[in-house]
């Protein structure tokens, strides 16, 4: 049986992860108004990314015996100052988003919940690639500035990000 703490703890954060997929969306929506498809759908897939890590706590909640308790979502930002803007403040984002899973594994230790210390690492890991992820891409824009063959290029190349979920380990 979960603990009450963690129960409300991770429903708090099942609530983060599909705001994160909402912004993500509202990112894929900004792009594609502006005419950068393969971005669009980097975030489109990122959307779907977020809505899987949801997804995961949801079912884990309910096998440890708690209730899911579905909030509501934020929401989101819909406008950037530039093609460049959303890709910072999704950094920014999986940053604060690795701070509160760090929290749900501080309570899981604090409260000597094995199991969910152990389900969480799976979480910890995703963090470091979100954040690594969204860096690079961050650091790439900054080459590229204001170059339209450079962000022709790396919007191809979002084009072509595709989502796979996890296989069950």
């Amino acid at each position: 049986m979960i603990d009450e703490r963690m129960e409300e703890a991770i429903n708090k954060q099942i609530n983060a992860e599909l705001y994160s997929s909402y912004l993500y969306l509202s990112m894929s929506a900004y792009y594609d108004s502006i005419d950068l498809p393969g971005f669009a759908n980097w975030f489109r897939v990122q959307a779907e990314e977020e809505k899987f890590h949801a997804m995961k706590m949801f079912d884990y909640v309910g096998e440890r015996g708690g209730r899911v308790k579905l909030g509501a979502i934020e929401e989101p930002q819909l406008e950037w100052a530039d093609h460049a803007a959303p890709f910072d403040h999704g950094y920014a984002h999986e940053q604060k988003v690795t701070g509160m899973i760090n929290d749900l594994v501080n309570l899981a230790m604090e409260i000597r919940d094995h199991a969910t210390v152990n389900f969480l690492q799976w979480y910890v890991e995703e963090q470091v690639e979100e954040e690594d992820t969204a860096s690079s891409i961050v650091g790439k824009l900054k080459l590229i500035g204001k170059d339209g063959n450079g962000l022709f290029m790396l919007d191809k190349e979002m084009g072509t990000r595709v989502f796979t979920p996890p296989t069950k380990e």
